[in-house]
């Protein structure tokens, strides 16, 4: 066969949906999972399990596959060097991908290019929090660690000196930054290829509950065309001046002064752009593909005037198969995307997109789909 295979790392419910968009392109792909069981693992054909973190590993996974790609950030940047050192097409590469590794070389490479951002600094303790609010308007002020943090883990938001200690105990560094204020978050999601061609996705609205995304609105209401303009040409200039290979999410703060800030990257499909899958004319990962594999890119204006992706969070009830009658009768046009993950609370399980003209209705639709599903409404 002629067709090419793509080697992804990481057997989450992103590499699930990215080898489902390329099965109708005959597109064959190969995963290396940490385990049989994992979301993609349990419908991809030529799973290798094994740990990513083993150059070895990687290695040996490679063979055979004409790219390697990537559902998570975690490889480390110099396994990369090493893979594409062997001549194996990485995409992203390493040069791109380190800025969505590492959260502090992220903000000097943006800073350095003249992309908009909150204030920060990297801090070694403490009382260098403390010093670093007293620079600016003072406490509260935002944590992180540089490396490893995902849906709110890794990030802590502390109002004094005293507060600022559990952020320094996992040994890694810590990244702080002005607490934004924001009147909501944003997301430009946008795809780039190899040879530079590059499409971008309209700006959407995301909704934050405890740290995890909850409800994402496409397009983003009431964005102004100049914000919205901004904010694509923003995103398409980090793309081109990382080298971003296939997806890239910028998350954003629209602030209460009319500005965007950006606030984190992700070069990978995003849950800010699962709505594509049913509401965009080629979604986020099928876009994914092509660009990977050098293809050209698909258009990705929107299906519908209103899209609204809710995410199913797993809670105290776990046979969620059985609300499909209702949830399905309900609403013929609701889509449903499970991922085949064991239901535990506040996990992420699958998410619902449902569409139409009247924004109220749409997100209705979804708020309640995806809470019948997780069991918190019953009728």
């Amino acid at each position: 066969m002629t067709f090419p295979v793509v080697g992804m790392v990481g057997g989450g419910q992103l590499a699930r949906m990215t080898h489902e968009a390329g099965i109708p392109l005959g597109i064959r792909f190969k995963l290396l999972s940490d385990t049989a069981r994992d979301s993609a693992a349990q419908v991809v054909g030529d799973v290798v399990v094994g740990d990513y973190r083993d150059l070895e590993t990687l290695r040996a996974f490679a063979q055979g596959c004409d790219v390697i790609t990537f559902d998570h950030e975690h490889v480390p940047t110099e396994h990369l060097r090493a893979l594409e050192a062997d001549g194996i097409a990485v995409r992203p590469g390493p040069d791109a991908l380190q800025h969505a590794h590492d959260k502090g070389v992220m903000r000097a490479r943006l800073s350095e290019i003249g992309v908009p951002c909150p204030r920060h600094r990297l801090v070694t303790d403490p009382a260098d929090v403390a010093r670093f609010a007293a620079e600016g308007d003072g406490f509260p002020v935002v944590l992180k660690t540089v490396v490893g943090g995902y849906d709110g883990k890794g990030v802590w938001v502390v109002r004094d000196e005293d507060g600022a200690t559990d952020p320094f105990l996992a040994g890694v560094p810590v990244l702080a930054e002005e607490k934004v204020d924001f009147v909501r978050e944003l997301a430009a999601n946008v795809v780039r290829s190899p040879h530079g061609q590059a499409v971008a996705y309209p700006v959407v609205e995301s909704v934050q509950v405890n740290g995890v995304c909850d409800t994402v609105i496409a397009p983003a209401p009431d964005l102004g065309a100049e914000l919205s303009a901004q904010a694509q040409q923003l995103a398409l200039t980090i793309a081109a001046e990382l080298g971003v290979v296939g997806h890239l999410a910028v998350e954003l703060f629209e602030t209460r002064d009319g500005r965007i800030l950006v606030n984190e990257l992700a070069m990978r499909p995003h849950n800010s752009g699962h709505w594509t899958q049913d509401g965009a004319i080629t979604s986020q990962f099928a876009n994914h593909v092509r660009a990977v594999l050098d293809l050209p890119l698909g258009d990705p204006r929107p299906r519908a005037k209103w899209t609204v992706m809710s995410n199913v969070l797993g809670g105290d009830f776990p046979d969620m198969y059985s609300a499909y009658l209702h949830c399905m009768a309900r609403d013929p046009q609701l889509k449903i995307h499970m991922y085949g993950k064991d239901v535990k609370p506040g996990r992420k399980v699958g998410h619902v997109n449902t569409y139409g003209d009247d924004l109220a209705d749409v997100r209705e639709r979804a708020r309640h789909a995806a809470d019948y599903l997780r069991g918190t409404i019953t009728e």
